[in-house]
């Protein structure tokens, strides 16, 4: 495997019980890009990511991090490699505060420097969880919902970020707000691997892309070249 080389899936087959939802699917993710997967509701997305996250078993293919076979190890075995995923719908824990929900994040370490270290960095990352550090999770706003569950998924120092649909349910300007966050974190080093609908906001910040449709990737290349692509506008960025 290249050097460059953090995820590589090889021939993913998934089932849900009859429904076929992956069909052999190949990708690559290399060290300090981001890369998207775009495709309509149900094309397989989400469930690519729970497969890589080891929340879905594949009935055939592979899934190599960092040259490593995870595709048979547990969810919070493939976790302490580093690979964490930030779900779809924000998934924050509303009962716990904000400073809770961040520390839950960092279970996995033991070193209370790096954390202390890494909540300063958070907190520059996303000022307004700071003024919020004692407010419950769930009096949050959407755009800070959303601000708390990436914040969380960093406290466990990612190797690899997957993120599944961050724009969901936001406006506009947050939807931007995010978009620049994400800019942010790939310029400090995060790889990462987005799930997104906003097509053309994905494929705008995306290194590389892949086209997901009915389980099968039908398309991929450098994020801006896909933006131009005849198919992908008329599809998904609903251009004539």
């Amino acid at each position: 495997m290249d050097q460059g080389t953090v995820l590589k899936v090889e021939d993913l087959h998934v089932f849900y019980g009859g429904i076929h939802a992956l069909k052999g699917i190949h990708l690559e993710v290399q060290k300090g890009k981001i890369i998207a997967l775009i495709g309509a509701n149900g094309a397989g997305k989400s469930t690519t990511l729970r497969t890589i996250s080891g929340l879905v078993k594949p009935q055939q293919g592979r899934i190599h991090f960092f040259g490593e076979d995870v595709t048979e190890k547990a969810s919070h075995k493939i976790v302490e490699l580093g690979i964490v995923m930030v779900p779809e719908g924000r998934k924050i824990f509303p009962n716990l505060t904000v400073m809770e929900n961040l520390l839950l994040g960092s279970y996995i370490r033991q070193n209370r420097q790096e954390i202390k270290k890494d909540l300063d960095w958070i907190f520059t990352l996303f000022p307004r969880l700071r003024e919020r550090t004692w407010q419950k999770g769930g009096t949050l706003s959407g755009g800070e919902q959303q601000m708390l569950a990436v914040a969380r998924a960093l406290m466990s120092r990612p190797r690899l970020l997957m993120m599944d649909e961050p724009s969901l349910g936001l406006a506009p300007l947050l939807v931007k707000e995010i978009f620049q966050i994400i800019g942010t974190l790939n310029r400090e080093g995060v790889t990462i691997l987005l799930i997104e609908q906003n097509a053309k906001a994905a494929l705008e910040i995306a290194d590389y892309a892949y086209v997901l449709e009915t389980g099968r990737i039908t398309l991929q290349g450098e994020g801006k070249t896909l933006l131009l692509d005849e198919r992908v506008r008329k599809a998904y960025l609903g251009e004539e």
